[in-house]
């Protein structure tokens, strides 16, 4: 594998300034002699006076000591508070892409936390925690999720060879999303059509395995082979899905969603394998018909088993909009950070600036729908917020990379603050309806979890 060319400049430390005062000294004057019983009276005084002298410094020191004491404890207190990372330390498995989409897992909850506070707060209609808004969301992201596994599984075969390490647990992650689709369709149409939609939900898989590889060699037949199998296999969907709903999603319409998923899939594998860094802007665009394609299918399976709610209603369009950017920003994200520890020329390449100019098309898109949400003047604000997180997972990738822990520290650092201001942000703008606090804890796994991916990518392409 090659080497980083990512470069990162070392983190600044803090310093403490500590002020000391200091004491004066203190003369007396002589006087004349004294009588010796005056002198044995002042004598008896002075002892006296020197007791209850000693007894009160006695008693200053002990309050002294309590006061060091506590400034102790209040010293130790705040740097824990400043050194006390745990919120946003990173878990890493060793396993990059299921690490990544263990980032993207924490997503739909996210997206039905953020539309369920702006449905109370702007009293939008619907409901997004219905069953059918549910099914909606998750498809939402099952099926959005599918083609940047598959993007990510073929940028890594191309970069580490279909036979490496490296591909083989891209295709494994793959799969966790197939098995993760069939289990949805077998809660709603049983075991049988749950084994039925794996089997040939995996063959349509290989059909694009066999298009990327026959892509890269350039095997026009091989190409053309892999298109008709996948042309046929979306026929067969179709009848399956108006079968196991009893029409309520028309083979017609499955089969045409599926064809424009075979197109433009095809269409992004085929910028990879020209290494156009037009690519990544190709699967945003598969990854976004997708997004469209869940819609139909969550009508269709919904009337089919008749759940509570409705999955067009005002409140589920938010949630599985939200759920869409809230998850793409996960995979377009560590799409990214893949590029810039693959390229020979690491964050200073083409491809890399390709790349991080959808992780910004995707910024835009979440600051476009926080704007409407909550007004034009919000944007703005959100739009830099969202970017300077960004910018701190930059400054993260890059550090691990480069070995520098104390700028991996500082990113950490930077992310950590960004929670509370991101809370501030939208428990304001929500009404309250959405509480910093909860906002702060969704925050933390998003940090943790892609932090750890990024560890994940760092030990997988980097460092071997």
């Amino acid at each position: 594998m090659r080497t980083s060319k990512v470069t990162m400049g070392a983190a600044t430390g803090l310093t403490l300034a500590l002020a000391l005062a200091a004491c004066g000294d203190n003369s007396a004057d002589a006087d004349e002699p004294m009588p010796e019983e005056t002198m044995q009276e002042e004598t008896e005084t002075m002892e006296e006076d020197e007791q209850d002298t000693d007894s009160d410094m006695d008693e200053d020191m002990d309050m002294e000591e309590d006061d060091d004491e506590m400034d102790s404890e209040m010293d130790e207190e705040e740097d824990s508070e400043s050194d006390d990372l745990s919120a946003v330390q990173p878990e890493s498995t060793g396993d990059p892409f299921a690490d990544a989409r263990t980032a993207a897992v924490h997503m739909p909850m996210t997206g039905e936390t953020f539309a369920t506070g702006f449905t109370e707060a702007l009293d939008i209609e619907g409901d997004p925690q219905s069953e059918a808004a549910q099914l909606r969301g998750e498809l939402t992201a099952l099926f959005q999720e599918h083609v940047y596994l598959a993007g990510i599984a073929v940028a890594t075969a191309y970069e580490a060879g279909p036979d490496s390490d490296e591909f083989e647990l891209a295709t494994e992650t793959v799969d966790e999303n197939s098995v993760a689709l069939a289990d949805k369709v077998g809660e709603l149409a049983g075991d049988d059509a749950r084994e039925s939609f794996l089997r040939n939900w995996r063959e349509h898989i290989d059909y694009f395995v066999n298009y990327a590889v026959a892509a890269e060699a350039g095997d026009q037949e091989g190409m053309d082979q892999a298109v008709a199998d996948l042309t046929e296999y979306a026929d067969g969907v179709g009848m399956f899905f108006d079968r196991i709903t009893d029409g309520e999603l028309p083979a017609e319409a499955v089969t045409e969603s599926i064809n424009g998923h075979i197109e433009t899939l095809a269409a992004a594998v085929d910028s990879l394998a020209a290494g156009d860094p037009d690519a990544f802007t190709n699967l945003k665009a598969a990854a976004d018909h997708m997004v469209m394609g869940s819609a139909v299918m969550a009508e269709g399976l919904a009337n089919a088993t008749d759940l509570e709610g409705d999955p067009n209603d005002d409140a589920s369009e938010l949630r599985s909009a939200l759920t869409a950017n809230l998850n793409e920003h996960v995979y377009v994200a560590g799409i990214a950070v893949f590029v810039g520890y693959t390229d020979e020329d690491g964050l200073e390449s083409e491809a890399f600036e390709a790349a991080a100019g959808v992780v910004d098309d995707n910024a835009v898109e979440l600051a476009d729908a926080i704007g409407e949400l909550a007004g034009e003047d919000q944007r703005e604000p959100f739009l830099e917020l969202w970017r300077d997180h960004i910018g701190y997972f930059v400054d993260y990738a890059g550090a691990v990379a480069e070995g520098d822990d104390d700028a991996a520290e500082s990113a950490l650092m930077d992310l950590d603050a960004y929670r509370y201001d991101a809370g501030e942000f939208f428990e304001d703008i929500s009404g309250g309806e959405l509480p910093a606090e909860d906002i702060e804890d969704g925050l933390s796994m998003h940090v943790q979890s892609l932090a750890g991916a990024i560890d994940s990518m760092n030990e997988a392409l980097v460092q071997n």
